[in-house]
């Protein structure tokens, strides 16, 4: 399977030097936007080319295109709409062919915008398209209507000296992952995406698609997530003692994925298929519930989307999974596929069950995760 960069080139929009001095003496009389942690994620991605062929935020109508059609306008397909917006006062001194300045969180320079439009997008729309409902309780909904319908499109530059994952030793853009692959010798690669810390079940899915690819790469996202999800630093600690002491270390990668989480189940698998594929990975894991929140999304919505796009133009092989789960009659993970073992043998696992019982002060069982990682958590939770 080719490795080329979705839409065939890897974008690459990040300045550095003597053009990032530049861009800073220009901002200084450009109009600006403050953009928060989300859409900093989204012009980081957007950079370094994990989101080519994007090179800057969507226009209404790749927006249509993607939220009633699931493409973009050239037809390859795309998940979740990459916006940027703006308050009606920042609005008002935007001229499409002119440029603003796009602010970080701390007021540093994170990039400059070429402007080619300013409009309104349909809020209800695109929380009934993209996440499949407008309740306001869905934490994507709610980020939608936070960050408002006033849009701005156009081609980016990013200038930002700050690495925004916080984990700058295992921040590898898409061509230092392809590089490293390809120094290892590793011509398939499944990528697997998680919030969680990994337990017994992701375990064993990984295990299992390493059997038909050269190499796994392990690739958390670390940007913005639930205020009740586990921290990415200690999630972070949780692979690195997972990697050392059950892993085949030249058969594994660990990088981040400084991107925010969306929340938007089915739509949010084929986002992250695609930022894998840019990344250089041939092969994608999508588990029970991927990128899913509360009840909103069916247990394997998220596989059975992959099968209503063109997988050809997608070009990432996605590998779908049961439901795993401990077996007590044969003593080791499984699936229904291969354990005969009824209901009451079947110890079932969760990303929620385990932060449930960390809540609680309870040490999440061996069946559940490995004793390196419950040690990680329970040290976390008690602090």
């Amino acid at each position: 399977m080719s490795l080329s960069a979705y839409g065939g080139m890897l974008v690459d929009r990040t300045a550095s030097g003597a053009r990032g001095e530049e861009m800073k003496r220009e901002a200084a009389v450009l109009p600006s936007i403050a953009i928060g942690e989300s859409m900093l994620s989204d012009l980081y991605l957007i950079a370094v080319g994990a989101l080519s062929p994007l090179d800057g935020f969507m226009d209404q109508e790749a927006w249509r295109s993607v939220v009633d059609e699931t493409r973009l306008p050239v037809g390859l397909p795309w998940g979740v709409p990459v916006m940027l917006t703006c308050t009606e006062d920042e609005a008002t001194a935007l001229r499409p062919g002119g440029r603003a300045a796009l602010m970080a969180p701390d007021g540093e320079l994170a990039g400059v915008i070429d402007v080619e439009s300013v409009f309104e997008r349909d809020l209800e729309a695109e929380a009934a398209g993209v996440y499949g409902t407008t309740d306001e309780a869905h934490p994507g909904v709610a980020a939608l209507r936070r960050h408002g319908s006033t849009c701005v499109s156009g081609p980016v530059e990013y200038c930002y000296e700050t690495d925004i994952s916080g984990f700058p030793g295992h921040n590898l853009t898409p061509a230092e992952t392809r590089a490293a692959f390809a120094e290892r010798g590793w011509t398939t690669i499944v990528a697997f995406q998680t919030r969680n810390p990994i337990h017994r079940a992701h375990e064993y899915l990984q295990k299992c698609a390493l059997e038909i690819v050269d190499g796994l790469l392990i690739h958390p996202l670390v940007g913005e997530t639930k205020s009740d999800d586990i921290p990415a630093d200690v999630r972070m600690e949780c692979y690195e003692v997972l990697i050392d002491k059950y892993y085949v270390k030249d058969r594994v990668m660990l990088s981040v994925l400084p991107a925010a989480m969306r929340y938007a189940g089915p739509r949010e698998a084929i986002h992250h298929s695609i930022m894998r594929r840019n990344y250089g990975c041939t092969h994608f894991i999508v588990g029970r519930d991927h990128a899913g929140v509360g009840d909103y999304y069916g247990t394997y919505e998220a596989q059975e989307i992959f099968d209503r796009i063109d997988r050809r133009a997608l070009g990432i092989v996605p590998l779908k999974f049961e439901h795993a789960f401990y077996c007590k009659l044969t003593q080791q993970m499984a699936s229904a596929k291969t354990s005969p073992a009824g209901p009451d043998d079947r110890v079932f696992l969760s990303g929620t069950k385990v932060r449930d019982m960390l809540s609680r002060g309870e040490r999440p069982p061996s069946e559940f995760t490995r004793p390196e990682v419950a040690d990680v958590l329970m040290k976390a939770y008690r602090g």
